[in-house]
């Protein structure tokens, strides 16, 4: 019979279906893509960095698995801190990240995690750690979760004391661990069923973590689904449940805001909504020179650069186009690995000039950027708050619905207004957004195929929204 892991288990409470394929047709999971793989990364070197908080601690390397857990109980008589320790119980195997020895004969576990706040799979996570540990002997007096200080800021070399903070999660893991018996024979009897549970869609498949069967289970929806509806959450699965599955078919009755009446009645009529007024409003805030601007960024769990946070978002290039009303310029810069913040800075002083709006698409992400960079860089605090007075959000008029396409499946983003307004897209760029950009500057910045492709991508978000005001002004004069 299989074992039971830790992980199986959570997965085993998300998704029953998931699960079962997981074991008997895993040949139809993909393997981790670039984003998943880089989110495991970043955990496992939180997990690692830990450690320190413990310099008697013993490492015991997962190696073989029966030598490890051999190596377990073993080192489990030195009375030590431990890490990566393993045990098996009636078919049961769970790893603590780190096991702390206390008073006589008890132990307190201390779980890991990469993120700033408990979760509540955090929860069954230690649960099942606990109920496993205490069948295999240990006496557990106290369970921590062990996350990241969201209010650490790098100042030199990092203390790790001050990096975590340390949460006693001992009574919601013994709430948690209460039907805890019943939840692993139910998942113990999926494993060893012939057929795969029939489990239907809901919200499951994305909390508490997304699911790499999502596109198989969620296939079977038709072109334009309640589940596009602009910001549907609970309305979306409401109606799904009263058995209305076509966008469409939505009733009248049905209550919806302004902005999902708009997107249910383009797709019903199969048609374009314009607000020619508006748009013509918008559009007179642009002053000339006309500068379209975008960041690219990358951030880590453990912060690279004094004065920042952990996951702060770093910008490492900028694209920039400039319309003058008679003809257009490129502009670009691409960080070499390290802190350029400075440079980046220096370089988009030289570009952007003393006036004329500076047009970016959702001004929330940039604008922080720049209050980070000129809180890193006082000196340029002054120059900065002149760029944020001059920036103009396109993004304005998508997500007022002054501009619906039915193309856009209910989304104002970039990547979804472009090739409904425009018929332009990113398909056949080597990058192709903005996390696979981050990663592959972090990991192979220096590789020059890595360095034009990043360009390529960079340019084309700025160009972007050349087209789609370009697009706009046609509509005002039609």
């Amino acid at each position: 019979m299989a074992l039971l892991s830790k992980s199986k288990y959570l997965i085993g409470l998300q998704c029953p279906k998931y699960f079962w394929i997981m074991l008997h047709e895993s040949n139809k999971i993909s393997e981790h893509g670039l984003v998943t793989q880089q989110r495991f990364d970043e955990g496992h070197k939180v997990g690692q960095f830990a450690k320190k908080l413990f310099p008697e601690g013993i490492d015991i390397p997962e190696g073989n698995f029966k030598e490890n857990l051999e190596k377990s109980k073993e080192l489990i008589k030195q009375r030590k801190p431990l890490f990566e320790v393993a045990f098996m119980v009636d078919n049961l195997y769970s790893r603590a990240d780190i096991l702390v020895p206390v008073g006589k004969d008890e132990w307190d576990i201390i779980e890991v995690k990469s993120a700033t706040k408990i979760k509540e799979v955090n929860i069954h996570d230690v649960a099942f750690q606990k109920h496993v540990y205490e069948k295999a002997g240990l006496k557990i007096r106290k369970c921590f979760l062990l996350h990241i200080n969201n209010k650490f800021v790098k100042k030199g070399e990092i203390n790790p004391e001050e990096f975590f903070t340390k949460e006693d999660i001992t009574v919601q893991v013994y709430l948690a661990i209460e039907g805890i018996e019943t939840e692993i024979s139910n998942i113990l009897s999926i494993m060893k069923a012939d057929v795969c549970p029939d489990i239907d869609i809901g919200k499951h498949c994305r909390d508490p973590y997304g699911c790499p069967l999502e596109d198989q289970c969620w296939g079977f929806l038709p072109e334009a689904s309640v589940f596009d509806l602009y910001r549907g959450g609970a309305k979306s699965f409401q109606l799904f449940e009263d058995g209305v599955v076509n966008l469409n078919d939505i009733p009248e009755t049905f209550k919806l805001n302004d902005k999902q009446g708009i997107q249910r009645d383009c797709d019903i009529n199969n048609e374009i909504h314009v607000n020619k007024g508006k748009i013509k409003r918008f559009l007179a805030t642009l002053q000339y020179p006309l500068y379209y601007f975008d960041f690219e960024t990358f951030a880590t769990a453990i912060p690279l650069y004094d004065g920042t946070k952990s996951y702060q978002q770093i910008p490492f290039q900028f694209s920039l186009h400039v319309d003058d009303g008679k003809e257009i310029k490129h502009y670009e810069f691409l960080a070499n690995p390290g802190d350029e913040r400075k440079i980046l800075l220096e370089e988009m002083k030289k570009v952007l000039g003393d006036s004329g709006s500076i047009i970016v698409f959702y001004q929330s992400f940039e604008i922080g950027r720049l209050k980070e960079l000129a809180e890193a860089f006082p000196e340029y605090k002054k120059w900065v708050n002149g760029i944020i007075k001059r920036i103009v959000d396109l993004i304005v008029p998508f997500q007022n619905f002054d501009y619906y396409n039915p193309k856009q499946k209910g989304s104002c983003s970039l990547k979804k207004v472009l090739p409904a307004m425009t018929g332009k897209g990113y398909e056949g760029l080597e990058i192709s957004d903005g996390e696979t950009a981050s990663i592959l500057f972090t990991k192979d910045g220096l590789n020059p195929k890595v360095r034009k492709d990043l360009l390529k991508y960079c340019e084309l978000d700025t160009e972007a929204m050349i087209w789609m005001v370009d697009e706009l002004n046609k509509l005002i004069k039609e």
